[in-house]
Parts: C-alpha cells; structure tokens; sequence
C-alpha cells in the first residue's frame, strides 16, 4: 500500500504506533503531507487484533476514557461512529485490600448528590463510600489540596515540586499515613504506576488534581464497549488514512538510525533526511524525508539515539530523553468455568504482599462487554466470568512463570478481595509481559523528558511524557488524551503543510473552576509578596 514515488507531497515519517503517533499521522495526512507510519507490533493499524495461542482476545493492558477527552471524543465522531457504539457507561471502581473492600469511586456525574464547587462535590459524593478510612485521615488531605493550587505558581515552583518525591511531599503536608498507605499509594500504582516514593511530586499532584479539584465529574472513566481499543478505534482512522491520502504502514520494522544532512553556514540546523530501518531480516531505508515524528517511548528513543550519533550531537534533550527509565508491566486474561459477581466492573488491588510492590488491576470483561460476549470467547458459548487483570510497576513478578502468575491471582488476589472466586476454576488463561513499556516519572524528570519541538527544525516528539511548552494542553499524565493531542500538536509545530492550510485545531478541556483559579491566583500574588522574605514556599525551595 505505498504511495507512488513521485508523489510531490512533502514525506514525513512517523516511528510509533500509539495514540501520539497516530495523532500525528492522521494531523500530516490532514495537511497534506506524504505519511509513513513505521512500528515495531506486526499490524499497528489493529486490523490484525492480538490473540491469545488458543485464539481468544488479549490486549496489552486494559485502558480507560475519562470524562475529559474532548479530542478522542472527537475522533469518534469523525469516524462516523457514536460515544454509545464505542465506550460503555461511566463506571464506578472499588478498590480491595486483604481486608476486603476498602472505598468505591463513584460515577459523579451520577452520584446521588447535586453539583457542587470543587472539591465539595467530591467530598459529599464519597462521604459514604470509604469502608473502613476514618474521616480524620481523610481530612488530612487539606495541605495536599494547597499543593496543587500551588504547584502551577511559576515554572520554577513546578521545577521544585518535581526534584522532591510524593512521598517527602506527603510528609511535608501532613498526610496521615493510612490515606497515603489506604488510598493515594495504590492510586498512584495504578495510575502512575510507581509508588509515591519513586514519583515525582509534581505528576502525582497533575493525577490527584482530577480527583480532588477538578470539575466534580472528571475523574468519571468509561472502557471499550467491546474488542479493544486498537480494533474500535485505530482500525477505521487507519483505514481512512490509507484511503483518503495514500497513508503507508510499516509493521514489524525497528527504526535503527535517523539521518541528518550536514548542516551549513548560514542555512541553519541539520535537518532530518532519511532513516534506516530493520524489517523482514533485511535493512531498509527511508531517504527523501521532510520531517519526521519520534513517537516512542524511553525504551525506543533510547534505541534510536544510540544508533543515530549525529542525532545524539545536534539534539542533547534527546539523548538525555533516552536516559529516562520505564515500567515493567504484566498484563493478564482469565476465562474461567462460571460467572462472578462483583460491586464494580473495574477494581483495584490494594496492599497485598503477593503484588510483590506492583500495582494491581481487574476488569470484568464479561460485565464491561456483556453485549459482546461470545467474542471474549472466541466466537464460542461463554462459560464464565472473562477477567482482565494488569500489573504495573511489576519488577518483582516478571521472573514468575505464566502458571504462577495465574496462581497468584486465582489462590490469592481474587478470592480476597471477592469471596465468590474462590469456586471458579480456570478455563483458559494468557499472560503477557512488557519490560520497560511505560513511561516513569521519576524525581528530576520533568527537565529530562522530551521537548515536543526538538532541536531539530523538522523533528518533533509525540506521546504521553512528552513537554509541549507553548502548546501545553489540559491533559496530563499518562493519559490517551493528551498522547493524541502531543501527536496532533506535533503535526502542528513541523509546518509542512502547503500555504493555506491551516493547523489542525486542538480542543482544550474545560477550564478550571472559578474558586480554583482564584485560588491559584491568591496564593501566586501572596507568595509574590513572601519572595523577598525568603518564604514564598512552605515545602519547596
């Protein structure tokens, strides 16, 4: 499916195949751009949907759609589709511990309470569903709260906040140890995948900022109604690029190496020309490039930089990117004998031992996807509960074997946090393993991760942990949304689209409520005042 070779349009590739690459790509075609998308997965399209050896469904993780994600809610609606075909209900989430169920997050835009200011709503909306988390503790959040409206002060407060850990910032704000122990450390872990301990302050604060003063119903989440997330929504936009403006795919094809032209006085930076890439055995090259897209993580860009000593020289913030580290991450499918009933469809494991210090997920699938049963199974009568079950941050899991693991969840996990698994039995199981997958915001590593707008005039970066300076968006975090806007914004800084056309419009969250931007503003012009004196910060210097 390549484009002819006189094609005039300008060529510009894109290596990686997530929700940043595919931003970017669907942006470029757009602006009528020549497009080649290169990834390492064999279909990055999701035409060609993992499968289990027995030929059931598995995906790399399940992922949720919060409530704020006007771009992707967008995409739906230009693929012709609707939110109701592609996403489930908002859903609740519980969270367990070994002593059994520990608080459910409700769905707040359903929640049996009126809409309040932030974070009122929050606060009245979960009153009654902390079982066994003293209100005390709970108040103890309040020092937390005055940190976030105080993390966005200048770029030298939120330079602060990151050098210190979560942890050290709970301390300092006086968070009881059991909301930390019962609540924010396992939220963290699945959320962000590390401990408090090993996550910058300041990204743990862009996380529980949507839970504590966000609008009362954007930590609302919803899941893929049926399939996953690649076959719903990846498969029709690539389809639509390929046919609409002649968009090349490369599977199974490892970027080695970019290549920059030598650069000359008086014209400017070097510039991308080409690329080299491994596929089918063979090495291949790309090498009338315009531009061109990294939409890859620590473990891809780290690949790259080495292989490309000319790129390490004329672009450090890459070669400092490829330092950062990642997330091991496991990801699990149980189909088991009958069905069990749980509170929520999506759950959250809290403070086991057997988690070996991972974070710990499990979705019922048979309840998420109920209309789409038979496809869970293959296409064969369902016998049971189908359970999708992720860890992050899973180090000291990846040396189990996949029997193990299973083991661990069926004699361990499950039937302490839900009683009723312990009658199930295991039909059929599959465990995947992705060393390194996810991106880590460590203490420090805000400086480290890449730019959106390189060094390089006609090289961008796209994805999750991406820094979009000037066109830094709402989203933050490890968030779907904000990889799709990095991808489109991407498209956006390179500026290779004809004369008029104009750039790919980005639709921002809402804006904060008004009580939390006067509260932002109080405290910039009272610590404005306090600078002179040496205590413009209770926590951070």
């Amino acid at each position: 499916d390549a484009a002819p070779t006189n094609d005039a349009r300008p060529h510009v590739a894109v290596i990686g195949g997530g929700w940043g690459g595919w931003g970017a790509a669907k942006a470029l075609c757009e602006q009528g751009c020549r497009v080649t998308l290169i990834d390492a997965v064999p279909d990055p399209t999701g035409a060609t949907p993992m499968r289990s050896p027995t030929g059931k469904p598995v995906e790399a993780g399940v992922r949720g759609f919060w409530k704020d994600y006007p771009n992707i809610n967008a995409l739906v609606r230009e693929l012709g589709l609707t939110e109701e075909e592609v996403f489930t209900p908002f859903t609740n989430s519980s969270f367990y511990s070994p002593a059994g169920l520990e608080a459910t997050a409700p769905v707040f835009s359903e929640a049996d309470v009126p809409t309040l200011p932030s974070p009122l709503g929050q606060v009245f909306a979960t009153f009654a569903l902390f079982e066994r988390l003293p209100l005390a503790d709970r108040a103890s959040i309040v020092g937390l709260l005055y940190a976030i409206l105080d993390l966005t002060r200048s770029e030298e407060t939120f330079a602060a906040y990151d050098r210190m850990t979560a942890h050290e910032l709970f301390l300092k704000a006086g968070l009881s140890p059991r909301l930390v122990e019962d609540f924010l450390k396992p939220t963290l872990l699945v959320g962000l995948f590390k401990p408090p301990e090993e996550l910058s302050a300041a990204v743990a604060m862009e996380l529980l900022y949507y839970y504590a003063l966000a609008h009362q119903d954007s930590f609302d989440v919803r899941w893929i109604k049926r399939a996953s997330n690649p076959e719903l929504l990846i498969a029709p936009l690539a389809e639509r690029l390929r046919k609409d403006y002649g968009l090349t795919v490369l599977g199974s094809s490892f970027v080695k190496s970019i290549a920059l032209d030598a650069g000359r006085e008086g014209r400017g930076a070097p510039k991308v020309t080409g690329l080299r890439y491994a596929s089918g055995g063979k090495e291949r090259a790309l090498d009338d490039l315009s531009g061109a897209v990294l939409a890859v993580g620590a473990k891809g860009m780290r690949a790259i930089v080495e292989g490309s000593p000319d790129l390490a020289k004329e672009a450090p913030e890459l070669a400092q990117a490829a330092t950062l580290g990642g997330i091991d991450v496991i990801s699990c499918r149980l189909w088991l004998d009958r069905s069990v009933a749980t509170r929520s469809p999506a759950n959250v494991f809290a403070k086991f031992g057997a988690l070996r210090g991972a974070g710990g997920t499990f979705f019922m699938l048979d309840q998420l996807q109920a209309a789409h049963a038979r496809e869970l199974w293959a296409g064969g009568d369902p016998q049971g509960s189908v359970v999708a079950a992720d860890f992050y941050n899973a180090g000291g899991l990846l040396a189990l074997s996949d029997a193990a693991i299973v083991d661990t969840l069926m004699e361990e996990l499950l039937p302490s946090a839900v009683p009723g698994f312990e009658a199930a039995r295991v039909v059929d199981s599959w465990v995947g393993r992705f060393p390194g997958a996810v991106s880590w915001f460590s203490p420090g590593s805000y400086s480290r991760r890449p730019p959106l707008a390189t060094c390089v005039p006609n090289l961008a970066c796209a994805g999750d942990w991406v820094r979009m300076g000037d066109r830094e968006h709402g989203a933050k975090g490890l968030c779907q949304e904000r990889a799709f806007v990095s991808g489109l914004q991407a498209a956006n800084h390179l500026g290779l689209r004809p004369a008029g056309k104009g750039e790919t419009k980005v639709l921002p969250v809402r804006e904060d409520e008004a009580q939390v931007v006067l509260g932002r503003a109080a405290n910039r012009a009272v610590m404005d005042l306090l600078k002179p004196l040496g205590l413009d910060s209770p926590w951070v210097r």
